[in-house]
């Protein structure tokens, strides 16, 4: 639905869209374009034409189906291009369905958000705000996925000199993050204080250059060469400050300040 007030072309958000089909994608475009808040770019059928329009108008977000195919191109790897493109543009990838591989799939190509098929159109508009803001967007269950495929390359990171970052100790508390587990909880299992459980967060923190128990996890995010923006979310059982997304999608915001807690 469109909004009562629409916006001047240049207060909105550039969003260019690649459906599986020509018509598919017409029809998109056409939906969201009549949502006062976005400016639509035209939508070509190639891949080729597609990074070059990024390159040269830098949208805001692209909106692309992971059933898009142009040659070899498919559409985990067309997101993947366009953030190697426009590290500012902001990806969200169009599922026909929430499965663990698409998800974590869609993550590790460089996506903000996941964005299923089965769920109401007008969370499309919602999604497409949400990630221009630098937030994330994927369902409770969805980000669960990602969490438990990213953190083994996460306990494995490495500096540049190719040694591990994360001591054996501090692994099996990246391991209790990634559970869900809370200090407490961490420190009963790992015979340790809670307040060294929160001095080897901090430490983690401060090793992998992130700023919350989540990012902890979605470090790997920044290993497989995409570019990667601070995100700060809520813990599953110990919940942080920042919007939640109405059925259970979360919001990611970028965080204010590092918290072990």
């Amino acid at each position: 639905m469109a909004h009562l007030t629409e916006l001047p072309n240049q207060d909105r958000l550039r969003v260019l869209a690649a459906d599986s089909t020509a018509m598919s994608t017409q029809l998109l475009v056409e939906a969201l374009g009549r949502d006062g808040q976005f400016h639509m770019i035209e939508s070509p059928a190639s891949g080729a034409a597609i990074l070059q329009l990024v390159k040269r108008d830098h949208p805001h977000v692209v909106v692309v189906s992971a059933s898009f195919r142009d040659g070899q191109m498919g559409g985990f790897e067309l997101v993947r291009e366009v953030r190697t493109q426009s590290s500012d543009t902001r990806a969200i990838m169009l599922l026909d369905s929430s499965e663990r591989a698409s998800v974590t799939q869609a993550f590790r190509a460089g996506a903000q958000g996941v964005f299923c098929r089965t769920e109401p159109f007008r969370l499309l508009a919602k999604s497409i705000q949400c990630v221009s803001a630098g937030q994330v967007w994927a369902s409770s269950t969805e980000l669960q996925f990602v969490l438990e495929a990213l953190i083994q390359p996460a306990m494995t990171a490495f500096n540049g000199k190719g040694n591990s970052l994360l001591s054996a100790r501090e692994v099996d508390v990246v391991r209790c993050v990634s559970e869900g587990l809370t200090n407490r909880e961490i420190a009963q299992r790992l015979k340790l204080t809670e307040h060294t459980v929160k001095n080897y967060l901090f430490r983690i923190f401060d090793k992998l250059g992130v700023s919350s128990r989540v990012e902890v996890v979605l470090y790997a995010l920044g290993s497989a060469g995409v570019p990667r923006t601070p995100m700060g979310a809520p813990n599953r059982r110990q919940a942080q400050p920042g919007p939640v997304i109405s059925r259970g999608t979360v919001s990611l915001p970028v965080p204010l300040r590092k918290t072990a807690t």
